[in-house]
C-alpha cells in the first residue's frame, strides 16, 4: 500500500485440546501465506498450567512476531478467521480450546475499541504470555516496563519451556 509502512505485531497463541501444536503451526503457516503478513519470529513452545478455569488440561503457548501491512482490526479478523478454519469453538471464557490467537502488541499503538484492546489488557500479569514474549522480545516495553521485567514479577510456577526452539511451526 502506498505510503503505508509495515507494523510489527506480536501474537499470543495457545491451545489445550486436540493437537494444539499442529493447530498453532497451521495458523502461523496460514498467516505467513497471507500477502500482507510475514511471520518474523516465533518463540519456543511452553507448557503452561491452565489459568482462570483450572480443571482442564495444560496449555501449550507461544508468541509470534509478524510484520504486517494490515490494520490492527484487519489482523484481528484474519486471526479470528484462522481460529474458525481450525474449528475453534468459543464456549467458556478461559475454558479449553483447540486454538486461541490474541494480538498482544501492534507496534506502539494503544487501541481501545469494541473487541480490540492493544496492548492486550491482561498480558502484563500472565506468565504464559510473558515467558514466550520475553524470549523473542524481552526488551519490548509494555506500559513503560520491559517485558523481561514484567515476567520477573509474575508467578511462573509450572511453566516449562519445551525443547526445539522457534522452528516448530514450519512445515516439516
Amino acid at each position: 500500500m502506498p505510503g503505508h509502512s509495515s507494523t510489527l505485531a506480536y501474537l499470543g497463541l495457545g491451545g489445550n485440546i486436540g493437537d494444539p501444536v499442529a493447530s498453532m503451526a497451521a495458523a502461523l503457516q496460514a498467516l505467513d501465506r497471507h500477502p500482507a503478513v510475514r511471520v518474523a519470529a516465533v518463540s519456543s513452545l511452553y507448557r503452561t498450567p491452565p489459568w482462570g478455569v483450572t480443571d482442564q488440561p495444560d496449555f501449550i503457548n507461544a508468541v509470534a512476531a509478524v510484520e504486517t501491512d494490515l490494520s490492527a482490526r484487519e489482523l484481528l479478523e484474519l486471526c479470528l478467521s484462522s481460529e474458525l478454519a481450525l474449528k475453534r469453538v468459543r464456549k467458556e471464557r478461559w475454558g479449553p480450546r483447540s486454538i486461541d490467537i490474541d494480538i498482544l502488541l501492534f507496534g506502539d499503538d494503544e487501541i481501545d475499541e469494541d473487541g480490540l484492546h492493544v496492548p492486550h489488557p491482561r498480558m502484563t500479569q500472565r506468565a504464559f504470555v510473558l515467558a514466550p514474549l520475553a524470549e523473542i522480545g524481552g526488551e519490548l516495553k509494555v506500559k513503560g516496563e520491559r517485558v523481561s521485567e514484567l515476567l520477573a514479577k509474575t508467578d511462573q510456577a509450572g511453566i516449562v519451556k519445551l525443547d526445539g526452539g522457534g522452528a516448530w511451526w514450519r512445515a516439516a
